[in-house]
């Protein structure tokens, strides 16, 4: 997929809350194919960078940049959150919900909604209620979800925080597949075993601030600050 909207610059992005900075101030890009790792322990400042970017969260300073108009940039992305939203509808018209924004007509929609259910582990399951879903197959829905549009860069928070190892495995499949597929992904985890297994690329927080920024790779076999090295390690950082 050749992107329209990438690349993504933050340049001296700060949120402020209650008088106190919470994150930054953070500079970076994020271009080209891949996923992005957003690591650091819990209230490292890993969200509210991922909301910055994708626009939901109001900044106190700095700068958010994208290639491209507005209204293309907003079409062209995607979030899933944490705790996927769900919709008083079924599986397959909780999936199709976004084509009907765009205007696709139902029965294309729900066709094409009831493909990429069955993608992702799902075809049997679609009249079903979401909210009758478990904990893993709500997440699988919100990634088919956020999928079907096919953006070009996928936002995800956490999505395995509250999961077992068998659906952790499955959503982490279904990623690798949207990265093939071209999607650049964006997506933050506070468990390193996790980012060792998706990462092409790290962004590691503590306290707000980027602490380091590297390859997979090169993050994994030499952290550059001590605060990273002790994170790969298991132990707590202050």
């Amino acid at each position: 997929m050749v992107s329209a909207i990438l690349r993504l610059t933050l340049d001296q992005v700060e949120i402020r809350r209650g008088g106190r900075c919470i994150l930054g101030p953070i500079s970076l890009t994020i271009e080209g194919e891949g996923i992005t790792i957003l690591l650091g322990p819990n209230g490292s400042g890993k969200t509210s960078l991922l909301r910055a970017m994708h626009g939901l969260e109001r900044i106190s300073g700095g700068k958010v940049s994208w290639q491209g108009p507005k209204d293309r940039v907003r079409a062209r992305q995607a979030f899933v959150f944490q705790s996927p939203v769900l919709m008083r509808r079924s599986v397959l018209d909780c999936i199709a919900y976004p084509l009907l924004l765009d205007g696709v007509g139902k029965a294309t929609a729900r066709r094409r909604a009831a493909d990429r259910g069955a993608e992702v582990g799902l075809g049997d399951l679609l009249e079903n209620p979401a909210n009758s879903l478990s904990g893993g197959e709500r997440q699988k829905m919100a990634l088919a979800r956020a999928l079907i549009r096919a953006p070009e860069v996928l936002f995800l928070d956490e999505p395995c925080a509250n999961l077992d190892g068998r659906s952790t495995r499955e959503i982490e499949t279904i990623l690798q597949s949207a990265r093939a597929d071209g999607t650049r992904i964006v997506m933050s985890t506070h468990n390193v075993g996790q980012a060792r297994r998706l990462a092409d690329h790290v962004l590691f927080l503590h306290d707000g601030l980027l602490r380091e920024s590297a390859s997979g790779c090169e993050f994994f076999t030499a952290p550059a600050t001590p605060e990273a090295m002790a994170h790969i390690n298991g132990d707590l950082l202050p």
